[in-house]
């Protein structure tokens, strides 16, 4: 056994997570783009891919260290498209990682693994961008409610060049 096993579980666990954000963020996308709400279609998208980025880096962590990357969810897909439920899960999802990614660093940096301390504090600050994202998402829907998301059907249709009028 590798005197790095328990980082390489920790970054597959890291992984699992990281897996099951970007699908779950891109579910919400097509909903969100389903629903005429393309900003916000567009983040989740942004976001999802981000999140897979950072599967990728903590995996090249996983084989670095001889270790065997699993590619497997964490948890199942939340089949939701609310956007205000969206956003609220999506927040949850963000703080889980932010707290669980604090522990992973400070377990790797207990067992003698600088390099993997390091990528979870990274992630860690990405997360929060991620988590600040949505949150000032969801104040603007709590705050302007129906119209908020309104304005983004209606900037589709200029974009789609209909005057949005019957």
């Amino acid at each position: 056994m590798s005197r790095y096993q328990k980082s390489i579980d920790l970054l597959n666990e890291a992984i699992r997570r990281e897996i099951h954000a970007s699908i779950q963020y891109m579910y919400f996308h097509f909903h969100a783009d389903d629903q005429g709400y393309d900003p916000l279609s567009q983040l989740f998208k942004r976001i999802a891919i981000q999140e897979m980025v950072h599967a990728e880096r903590l995996a090249e962590r996983v084989l670095y260290l001889k270790g065997e990357v699993t590619m497997e969810l964490s948890q199942p897909i939340e089949y939701v498209n609310a956007p205000a439920t969206m956003l609220v899960f999506s927040k949850e999802l963000e703080d889980a990682a932010v707290v669980m990614y604090n522990d992973f660093a400070r377990q790797c940096g207990e067992n003698s693994d600088a390099a993997s301390k390091r990528l979870f504090e990274d992630l860690i600050g990405e997360e929060e961008t991620h988590f600040e994202q949505f949150d000032l998402q969801n104040e603007h829907l709590e705050k302007y409610g129906e119209q908020f998301l309104a304005l983004q059907g209606i900037e589709r249709s200029k974009s789609m060049g209909g005057s949005g009028a019957a």
